[in-house]
């Protein structure tokens, strides 16, 4: 498990990747080829990673996505160190804030 400032990072196994993955679509990367997992409201930062991978987004609107670095990949924040990710599949989950009457996701 990894974490970098509000985004938690959880390893899945591969026989544990629902199987509507495989036909769901892919995020796009970013103007700078990567993929963005958290983008800071406020300061404009990004949680991203670089490199070979895959980023899709599960239904909802709080969905964690799944991100697959078949050769492993760098996790980076201009604000936070890199994070080396091994080979696989991993749930992305943004840090949620309770407010009186809603749950939101927590502004960056």
């Amino acid at each position: 498990m990894y974490r970098q400032g509000d985004v938690l990072i959880v390893s899945v196994a591969e026989e544990a990747v629902p199987e509507h993955v495989e036909r769901a679509p892919r995020e796009p990367r970013d103007g700078r080829g990567r993929l963005v997992l958290a983008l800071g409201e406020v300061t404009g930062h990004a949680h991203a990673v670089v490199g070979p991978g895959e980023l899709v987004r599960e239904p909802g609107p709080f969905g964690p996505m799944l991100l697959h670095v078949p050769r492993g990949g760098r996790v980076v924040h201009e604000e936070h160190g890199t994070i080396v990710l091994p080979a696989g599949w991993y749930r992305v989950i943004r840090q949620r804030e309770y407010v009186p009457g809603s749950v939101r996701i927590v502004a960056d």
